[in-house]
């Protein structure tokens, strides 16, 4: 096994620029955004995104085939570190949920078809897409509870859906969505579900509304659906018709094509989590380094001095396990199965760790940390969800688990290291060497 860190010289200077554009453009930008709608978004967005184009930077998650650029899940990882400073930064770079797992899905499972008719658009980011399985009257962290169904049509060969998502993510704006319903109840529960692709505007697909949130109180409206990215929305089905070709794959292939979007996602999702750290960080050690009380920055007294080093430690720790869960990948094979303690691991430690270090930004800075003239308030409502996201940290505690104690072998009737146990066998092995040295005197 061997480690290095220290990038290529030319990906250093990448990370360089992306850091460059993310803070110095991006970020100033979308402080004037609001209020205007996706139309206008994409107008104010294209020129960045032509930059990135250009720098050959745009959609790197996917190879050269699908018109990603091929980059290795180590590399990704330290890019999703920077675009994490800022939600809109993987937008511009054309590597945003659920975009960038939905691009995952249709070039595993997707054919040569439905591939120019999907997947090719939406990297180019021409079209957006959706990724529907979480329901609001089952448990989501148990995916074969679904109950959304897809029946056979018996007019044609198509299919008939019926059921009831939520988070839905920017399905009041996205072009297609990629849904998951049983096909088949009676099946092994892991082969119950398949994927479909349902286009906007298919009679009987209803976009309920935007769900209000930590991140968007302001959708509480009934029947208020977001004109741009970011919202969360309800989707009803009811007799919903879509043709055939329109099913991903085979039917009950839709778990198995889901664990090979979620790996390299969760890699990704937990390095934005270290890139909003770090940025909080900063805004920290800023804070501690400017605020006076008593006569002394708050930098000299003990108690914050305690926040900046457990702050560093933990966002030390959180970035060498994700690079480490990347580095697992690039070398196993990108299926994300084949590292699944290490994926497990990040999913609910960084979260958590991210939460901490933005909370203690808060408190340093005081009441103007608590506002929205900084961005911390939002930094935590957005950060939140991702205990929850892609499965509850309880979950993966789980899963981590089980892993770790699948090989392990029960003993009896001592633990291995009983110590009365363990002199009794020394004594057998060691014990006329014993004898032999008290001899001496």
């Amino acid at each position: 096994m061997a480690f290095s860190f220290s990038p290529d010289p030319d990906f250093e200077s990448t990370l360089a620029w992306i850091r460059s554009f993310v803070d110095e453009t991006i970020i100033p930008l979308d402080l004037l955004c609001e209020g205007l709608n996706q139309k206008q978004l994409d107008a104010l967005w294209a020129p960045l995104k032509a930059e990135v184009k250009k720098k050959g930077l745009w959609a790197p998650h996917l190879g050269p085939e699908h018109g990603g650029q091929g980059m290795g899940q180590v590399q990704l990882a330290l890019i999703h570190e920077i675009l994490g400073r800022h939600s809109l930064a993987p937008e511009i770079f054309g590597c945003q949920g659920p975009d960038s797992g939905n691009a995952e899905l249709l070039a595993v499972g997707a054919n040569e078809t439905q591939r120019e008719r999907w997947l090719y658009p939406l990297m180019r980011g021409d079209l957006r897409s959706t990724f529907s399985m979480t329901e609001p009257f089952t448990a989501s962290s148990d995916p074969t509870e679904m109950t959304t169904r897809a029946t056979r049509d018996p007019s044609g060969d198509g299919w008939i859906l019926n059921g009831h998502k939520w988070f839905a993510s920017n399905a009041s704006v996205s072009d297609f969505t990629l849904l998951f319903a049983v096909t088949d109840p009676e099946a092994p529960p892991h082969q119950r579900a398949s994927m479909f692709v349902v286009e906007r505007g298919t009679p009987g697909m209803t976009v309920v509304r935007d769900v209000g949130s930590m991140a968007h109180p302001h959708f509480s409206e009934p029947g208020r659906l977001y004109d741009r990215i970011g919202g969360h929305s309800e989707v009803v089905y009811e007799n919903c018709r879509i043709p055939g070709e329109n099913l991903i794959g085979q039917p009950g292939e839709g778990f198995l094509l889901s664990q090979k979007r979620l790996g390299g996602g969760r890699i990704h999702h937990a390095m934005r989590c270290i890139g909003q750290a770090q940025r909080a960080f900063e805004m920290l050690l800023e804070r501690a380094a400017s605020r006076k009380t008593k006569g002394r920055p708050l930098g000299h007294q003990q108690m914050v001095q305690d926040m900046i080093a457990e702050s560093h430690a933990e966002l030390e720790a959180a970035r060498l396990l994700v690079l480490k869960a990347a580095w697992t990948m690039d070398e196993r094979g990108a299926h994300g199965s084949n590292s699944r303690a290490e994926i497990s691991m990040i999913k609910f430690a960084v979260p958590r760790i991210t939460l901490g270090i933005i909370d203690r930004a808060i408190q340093i800075h005081g009441a103007l940390g608590y506002t929205t003239d900084m961005p911390l308030e939002e930094m935590y409502r957005t950060s939140r969800a991702l205990r929850i996201a892609d499965g509850a940290d309880e979950v993966h505690k789980q899963t981590l688990a089980k892993q770790l104690l699948k090989d392990v072998k029960p003993v009896s009737p001592w633990p291995s290291e009983h110590v009365p146990t363990r002199r009794a066998e020394a004594w057998k092995r060691f014990g006329k060497q014993i004898e032999a040295v008290r001899a001496l005197g």
